[in-house]
């Protein structure tokens, strides 16, 4: 998908379609999730952090992520590619490798260039979002050809062309070469994919290791033998929460990781799973990180087991600075749960009844009716105006865009943020739906980031 946050963005807020977008944390530690392709023209890009993008591009809208409906869309376009093939290896959100020839769907160049370009007419009339894709003989290629491909569009390496295709290349093109490995190797003077098939093996493995330097150079050569893998099994499931400014009471880290504890039940339960290990994530004010890990007899999906452990976790960490990231986590996953996992919660207590997760929050910490909190970009809707998305918030008030993904670019108004008419309210399909339509498909064409 292309820059795939910010299009659904675009995509659902008519005034933004064409104008620069990056979505990610807006607190003073915020990183960048996604940028539009407008916005990367100012050098914007992801994992770059927040104050320096707004430096960049001062003019940008700055948005919360709405990762609940980047989700469901995600899922529609894996049932897409589903329907291709029954190999299908989703790598993120937005992109997975996919398997033609075992779905009996390309066998031929022709072939090949006719199932992408159904895949992304099919995307399009569906989500009404734009997908690149890239077509070749292995992963690693295939890869490579859909960063070419972007933004919306289709490239195919023929077979024969891969060495001449990847010659000139820079050699962090490749997979596993990232800044340091790619700063060692532009030290010993190899900058591109070609020099470094021209170095040798023995070379790259003198530079690099030995299993470094024999995947490199085989990936030089462009041998990629690695299959699609049609599920990767979850090896564990954790949340995680960087703060605007590091806490420094031992309480509130308290009443912090057991609300991060039940979170993470709430994702294990949703995924049908239970987990023997719970894990405890803290990074400190000075950016060391702490993980600690207590593994029971068996697995458990129950809150109040999960808490408890994570609580003991957190005994033995020294929080004296502050701490700026806590996280956590249950692995050793399986889809049972052992039932007298009771006993092992301390002091013997008894277990929460089946679906509570309350939040562990001590009473000197619970928020009196505090101000509702409006987080840019999030879907709210006024009794009188109707449907809309929160532009911004502050001083008491939060100011609204008045659209939806069907019409003009709407008005905006300013309310008091605990104005009765205005509530959050859930995203609206991004393509409209006719009688008849089942739920996110549809005929005929879609809505491309920057059509308007």
């Amino acid at each position: 998908m292309d820059a795939f946050f910010a299009s659904v963005e675009q995509a659902s807020k008519p005034s933004l379609r064409g104008k620069a977008v990056v979505v990610g944390g807006l607190g003073p530690r915020g990183v960048v999730a996604t940028a539009s392709y407008e916005a990367r023209v100012f050098g914007v890009h992801s994992a770059m952090p927040m104050a320096q993008a707004r430096r960049l591009a001062p003019n940008a809208a700055y948005l919360v992520p709405r990762f609940a409906l980047y989700r469901s869309i995600s899922e529609q376009v894996m049932g897409l590619l589903r329907a291709v093939s029954p190999l299908v290896e989703p790598l993120s959100l937005d992109e997975a490798f996919v398997d033609l020839e075992a779905g009996g769907t390309a066998w031929d160049e022709r072939s090949a260039r006719l199932a992408g370009s159904k895949l992304r007419a099919d995307i399009r009339a569906v989500t009404g979002l734009t997908g690149s894709v890239g077509l070749a003989a292995s992963k690693m290629l295939a890869k490579i050809a859909s960063e070419q491909a972007k933004p919306d569009g289709l490239v195919l390496i023929e077979p024969g062309t891969e060495r001449a295709l990847l010659g000139p290349l820079s050699v962090r093109t490749l997979p596993g070469v990232g800044p340091a490995t790619g700063d060692h190797l532009r030290r010993a003077g190899i900058h591109t994919v070609g020099e470094l098939a021209e170095a040798g093996e023995d070379e790259l493995v003198r530079l690099l290791g030995r299993a470094h330097g024999h995947a490199l150079f085989a990936m030089a050569l462009a041998r990629d033998e690695r299959p699609v893998v049609a599920e990767r099994e979850t090896k564990s499931v954790s949340v995680e929460d960087t703060y605007d400014v590091d806490i420094h009471d031992r309480g509130r880290v308290g009443a912090e990781v057991q609300r991060l504890a039940d979170r993470c039940v709430r994702r294990l339960r949703g995924a049908g799973l239970s987990g023997r290990t719970i894990v405890l994530k803290v990074r400190r004010y000075d950016f060391s990180t702490l993980t600690r890990s207590e593994t029971l007899r068996g697995p458990t999906d129950d809150p109040a087991v999960v808490r408890e452990a994570a609580a003991r976790l957190l005994d033995s960490v020294d929080t004296t600075g502050g701490v700026r990231l806590l996280g956590v986590g249950v692995s050793g996953l399986a889809d049972y749960t052992q039932e007298d996992l009771f006993a092992q919660a301390a002091g013997g207590g008894v277990r929460e009844a089946a679906g509570e997760e309350p939040e562990a929050v001590p009473a000197a910490e619970s928020p009196a009716p505090a101000e509702r909190r409006w987080p840019a970009g999030h879907d709210v809707r006024h009794a009188l105006h109707g449907h809309g998305w929160v532009q911004g918030s502050g001083l008491g008030r939060v100011t609204v865009r008045f659209e939806t993904p069907d019409s003009e670019p709407g008005r905006v108004k300013t309310f008091r943020v605990d104005d009765p008419a205005l509530e959050p309210a859930e995203p609206l399909p991004l393509v409209s739906r006719g009688p008849g339509e089942s739920e996110g498909v549809r005929a005929g064409g879609g809505r491309g980031p920057g059509s308007g």
